[in-house]
């Protein structure tokens, strides 16, 4: 009889960490942002049959990036728990913090059971509160621990890189726009430290948005709303360059008109003023 192969419990751990790691990071990313009416979810996800934002209860929204069949299956029994939770005591009582821990549970059991392989999953539960302040956001790995995440979050692909990028970048009190062009912006980012070009059919987007008069605020959104706040965002910025352009020609016309007495100043600067109106409607957003 052969003596059986020994690992330490402690390589044993690592290997099975390292497993799920490189899974985790063959998916694509998620990036999670609070706005200043609630939590934008962002995800770049082609299809449109299979999702990686979901709703989870009245307040309550879900994302992952891993296996599909494994964070599917987490997905459904978060929605059980939180009927079940909502039926015997009451609505108020389905938090993201119970949710996180349940799942927190499921995983941690299953990632320190030798029977069967680690899920390839890593998690994000938000919930949108009555106030900024309010809002909660729970990243879970694949290990089980629970981390609260405040402003920003970005899960799967190389999150390290985006979720550097946008620390930097994210602030309180960002619109929708200004949190969808941020989210889609470092989404755009490959390794190397190139730019991709993300085009609305290959985003998945939703929201968690407080001001909602529903019970419900979950919203997805899709078709032409998703292209008008891409083009928004986009717009604003091509405004911006442009106005940026005028001032500087209206400068250049103002030094020339000084040398050309002044009835030649006065016509220049009027003429570099009807630049500046041209160019303004161009760059604003068609709304």
């Amino acid at each position: 009889m052969s003596t059986p192969f020994y690992v330490s419990p402690q390589q044993a751990m690592a290997d099975r960490a390292e497993y799920a790691r490189k899974g985790i990071a063959r998916g694509r990313s998620v990036v999670v942002l609070q706005y200043t009416d609630g939590v934008v979810f962002v995800a770049e996800n082609p299809s449109r049959a299979l999702h990686k934002v979901s709703e989870i209860y009245d307040r309550i929204a879900f994302a992952a990036v891993g296996k599909y069949n494994e964070f599917e299956n987490l997905r459904i029994g978060g929605v059980r728990y939180a009927d079940l939770r909502g039926y015997t005591y009451d609505r108020e009582d389905v938090t993201a913090r119970g949710l996180a821990n349940v799942y927190a549970q499921t995983l941690g059991t299953i990632f320190s059971s030798a029977a069967e392989k680690p899920y390839e999953v890593e998690l994000i539960v938000a919930e949108v509160g009555a106030a900024p302040e309010d809002d909660q956001i729970y990243r879970l790995p694949h290990d089980g621990s629970i981390v609260d995440e405040h402003g920003s979050v970005a899960v799967g692909g190389n999150a390290d890189q985006i979720s550097s990028y946008l620390d930097q970048r994210h602030r309180d009190g960002m619109t929708l726009a200004e949190a969808l062009k941020l989210a889609v912006d470092s989404l755009s980012r490959d390794n190397n430290g190139g730019e991709r070009t993300l085009t609305a059919e290959q985003l998945e987007v939703a929201t968690l948005d407080r001001t909602r008069p529903q019970q419900r605020k979950f919203k997805r959104i899709l078709g032409r709303q998703l292209s008008r706040l891409l083009d928004e965002s986009g717009g604003a910025d091509a405004g911006d360059a442009a106005d940026a352009g005028a001032d500087a020609g209206a400068g250049e016309s103002g030094t020339a008109a000084e040398g050309a007495g002044d009835k030649g100043s006065k016509d220049k600067g009027t003429k570099g003023k009807g630049a500046s109106g041209e160019d303004g409607p161009e760059g604003e957003p068609l709304l």
